[in-house]
């Protein structure tokens, strides 16, 4: 029943975070600013239409309000009301400017002025018209233009104070305004006790689709905020289909300890190449060639960790698991050097690309400042992988695998080729190292 009504259990407030607040509470406070402003036009509007009237039928008016209507009447009710409105649009804009929320109690006064406008209205008509007609007339229809727009609040009980407001003045006219020991028949409790009930149900309803109409807005808020969040921790780069497996599945961001394969990447002689040749060239041909081989990644269930300028660390199994993590890592480096072997033959600046892969436990986990924080792993496996990439241009090869990787493939790997013990710096002892191409 509580989220029926719009309210969120404390387990359920702690849990969303304090941007997703923000951002509903701007939502919320732009639809306010659309209703204040769809309340000043009609009321323009109603107030030119009802001096169009006079001034073109002024005896049709003056039969319908018995000749006791002047039209300084319509400038008494309308011009107060605008003046109100757009001190109220002021106080909500300068609040979204602060990033505050507007006072609850506010909005109870402000719903509570407002609604009377048609009750002023009405007995205006009363006076003029006597209450049966009034009350048969159009004044106590402008309450229906409050209670419909209240809809933009995006909360029940507003929505439902003004249609008890509409109500009880409504039935309160009715019943006991009866002003200059008018002539009219005794009124019906019955009769109007219904009428007022039928517009305090029209506040509910307002006020139940305003409900949806939040939940829906922060479905919407919510989702952009966990994939703002997502592309925050992990990129730009962060494929849309690892976007929504991570938002699906909630893969956790804290640090801990997995087994991760690691890949890194990068175009030989890139820099030699690029001195003869514009800026412009050179951002085109790297954003060209990264297209193609990001695009591998995101078929293979790899991510961009970090772009390095010519290159790129790429990971499998983090920060979404993966049983088949080296599997994946070799077939997506395998379709790297055919595609790239494919654009090299379109192209008048042919790349040679250099990949390795290293499979081993990382420490995986959101690291940063409280203001700025990215997805990253750190051990020594990415430090091996770094390393083993950087032997291609040793062994002139283009695709290494550590031992381990190809302990992981087993028959995957029957092609790989032995380079022998092979000593890398940084490390005592030197390490098996296998090609494949």
């Amino acid at each position: 029943m509580a989220g029926f009504w719009g309210r969120k259990t404390d387990g359920q407030a702690s849990a969303v975070s304090a941007d997703f607040h923000q951002a509903l509470m701007h939502e919320v406070m732009t639809t306010e600013l659309l209703r204040i402003k769809a309340l000043i036009g009609t009321a323009v509007v109603l107030a030119l239409i009802g001096l169009g009237i006079d001034f073109l039928a002024p005896e049709a008016v003056s039969r319908v309000w018995h000749g006791n209507l002047r039209v300084s009447f319509i400038f008494y009710i309308t011009l107060p009301f605008i003046l109100f409105e757009l001190w109220v649009h002021g106080a909500i804009t300068r609040h979204m400017r602060n990033g505050r929320d507007l006072p609850v109690v506010r909005r109870y006064i402000g719903a509570l002025i407002e609604t009377s406008l048609p009750t002023v209205a009405l007995a205006l008509h009363i006076q003029s018209m006597g209450s049966v007609a009034a009350l048969g007339f159009a004044a106590p229809f402008l309450y229906f233009i409050f209670i419909i727009l209240s809809t933009l609040r995006l909360d029940f009980w507003l929505s439902t104070f003004t249609g008890f407001v509409a109500a009880a003045q409504l039935f309160y006219l009715a019943m006991f305004f009866h002003p200059n020991g008018g002539t009219d028949p005794e009124p019906n409790l019955y009769y109007h006790a219904a009428r007022s009930f039928i517009v305090l149900i029209c506040g509910m309803l307002a006020g139940a689709v305003g409900v949806q109409l939040r939940r829906q807005f922060a479905a919407s808020i919510a989702a952009a905020t966990a994939r703002d969040r997502i592309t925050d921790l992990f990129g730009q780069h962060v494929s849309p289909q690892v976007v929504e497996r991570l938002m699906t599945e909630g893969a956790s961001t804290d640090s801990d300890i997995r087994r991760v394969a690691v890949m890194f990447v990068d175009f030989r002689s890139f820099t030699a190449g690029a001195r003869t040749r514009s800026p412009q060239e050179v951002v085109d041909r790297l954003d060209g060639a990264f297209a193609v081989l990001v695009d591998i990644l995101d078929r293979h269930g790899g991510i961009v960790n970090k772009f390095l300028g010519d290159g790129f660390l790429a990971l499998f199994g983090a920060p979404l698991e993966a049983d088949d993590a080296a599997y994946q890592a070799v077939a997506a480096a395998r379709e790297m050097l055919i595609a790239n072997e494919h654009t090299n033959k379109t192209t008048s600046w042919p790349l040679r690309i250099g990949i390795a892969i290293h499979i081993g436990e990382v420490v995986a986990g959101s690291i940063g400042s409280p203001r700025r924080k990215e997805y990253t792993v750190i051990g020594d496996t990415v430090n091996f992988a770094a390393r083993l990439e950087a032997l291609n241009k040793e062994l002139n090869s283009q695709f290494l695998i550590s031992s381990e990787v190809r302990e992981a493939l087993g028959e995957a790997a029957h092609d790989a080729v032995p380079r022998g013990e092979v000593p890398i710096r940084g490390y005592e002892k030197p390490v098996a190292v296998w090609q494949l191409g």
